[in-house]
């Protein structure tokens, strides 16, 4: 059994400099508490107590190549050589919008940013531009960033949620107003009748959501539903966006929207497009992305296309062949059905559900969810008992339930991950 003892001693030390001894609240709170890596390799993650650890976290589902791949590695190596930051354009950011361009349905032109939080708050900002509307329509689970007008009922209390048919706006943090919500609506994912009633008021600006609910588990669209939210749109002139901070790139290369051919109006990414690098981008029809160039809405960041990260970014895009898919999917699936059969074995009731490249584990329901108020009902306190015994075994995995895949997972990581989940099992079941 794997020990941590000295990562709790340096996050103990290093709290005295910085709150909690980390630099995101997402890292808080897991089991066994925060751990401090020396480097990654592959599929693995070394710590400071010596540990070998098979990681499915990803950072955070970002390391879709892994943690030490040669190609990006050497693009920003090369990078650095010619420098760093201009405060003008270079080539290599016209090289990485040509390729998103060409593989995104949405994106008919782009710009970047560097991280998902900044790009929803752009997408939003363009959308009540184009729209001259205010609310923005979001739903219960679903996450756009950490920012005080869009951080609501991401995970909320049941209790404080109100009905399904009328969800209360729950807050997500502390120091948030009721002000903070002005020109928020919300709703349950996956009901369209709820989404044309809505719409049909006139005064929504933008539908903002996850094409498949994905920060809270791994939820595919109702046949339909992502039809009928962009028929909906169309007829009541409502810009339609999806986030695909975590579905672009592990749901296909053309993300999401081209797994359920549905193309939105605007769409987000992150996280994955740059295997770890702060990459993320704004897409979108080009009438609506020249606002940001003659109609007067403003788009900015000292850091927005800086040659290191899109280096990396055009590195990784050229990676995400589709034998990376083809092939990084089998040990996927492979995982995934295989984890189902281990904890049906141990007598735990279990639904394994989502994609190849990331997928999802909720203890305690009867059936697949269908949105967060489903997924709500799991025990999560069963599963962080087993996401703990993973860890103790040499396992890293979200306690949230989400499991990333990268093209490192191969057959023998599998295999030792099976392995140590029937151990996880048994000691839970117990």
């Amino acid at each position: 059994m794997l020990k941590f003892d000295e990562s709790a001693r340096i996050i103990a030390q290093e709290s005295r400099f910085v709150p909690g001894g980390v630099n995101s609240n997402f890292r808080l709170g897991m089991g066994h508490g925060p751990l401090v890596f020396t480097h990654g390799e592959g599929a693995y993650l070394h710590d400071v107590d010596g540990n070998k650890i098979i990681d499915y976290y990803c950072g955070m589902g970002a390391m879709v190549l892994g943690h030490s791949p040669a190609g990006v590695q050497a693009a920003v190596k090369a990078q650095v050589d010619k420098g760093i930051l201009f405060a003008g354009q270079s080539q290599v950011e016209y090289d990485a919008a040509h390729i998103i361009c060409d593989r995104i349905p949405s994106a008919e032109k782009l710009r970047f940013g560097s991280s998902g939080s900044e790009v929803a708050q752009a997408a939003m900002r363009l959308s009540r531009a184009a729209t001259g509307r205010r609310t923005i329509l979001k739903f219960e689970g679903h996450y756009h960033g950490w920012f005080d007008n869009i951080l609501w009922s991401t995970a909320p209390a049941l209790a404080d949620a109100g009905s399904g048919d009328h969800p209360a706006l729950v807050p997500g943090s502390k120091g948030q107003s009721t002000a903070d919500a002005d020109g928020l609506d919300i709703l349950q994912w996956n009901d369209l009748a709820a989404v044309e009633a809505r719409l049909a008021r006139g005064d929504v600006a933008a539908v903002l959501m996850e094409a498949a609910m994905c920060n809270q588990g791994a939820i595919s669209p109702l046949p339909g539903y992502l039809e009928g939210v962009q028929a909906a749109c169309r007829k009541h002139g409502t810009i339609l966006i999806f986030d695909e901070v975590i579905t672009g790139f592990r749901l296909g290369q053309k993300g999401a929207q081209g797994r359920f051919n549905v193309t939105p109006d605007l769409s987000i990414f992150a996280k994955a497009i740059a295997n770890g690098f702060p990459v993320a981008a704004i897409v979108g029809r080009a009438d609506l992305m020249d606002l940001f160039a003659t109609g007067g809405v403003l788009h900015g960041g000292t850091f927005n296309s800086q040659p290191v990260p899109m280096a990396a970014m055009l590195a990784t895009q050229l990676a995400l062949t589709p034998e990376h898919y083809e092939k990084s999917s089998k040990y996927g699936v492979r995982l995934r059905d295989g984890l189902r059969s281990v904890l049906a074995d141990a007598g735990i009731k279990a639904q394994v559900t989502g994609f190849e490249l990331m997928f999802h584990v909720a203890f305690g329901l009867d059936a697949p969810a269908q949105n967060y108020r489903d997924l709500a009902k799991s025990d999560k306190a069963g599963y962080a008992r087993f996401a703990q015994a993973l860890l103790r075994n040499g396992v890293r995995v979200l306690e949230r339930g989400a499991w990333f895949v990268s093209s490192e997972h191969n057959d023998e990581v599998v295999d030792k991950t099976l392995e140590a989940a029937r151990a996880a099992a048994m000691e839970i079941a117990q």
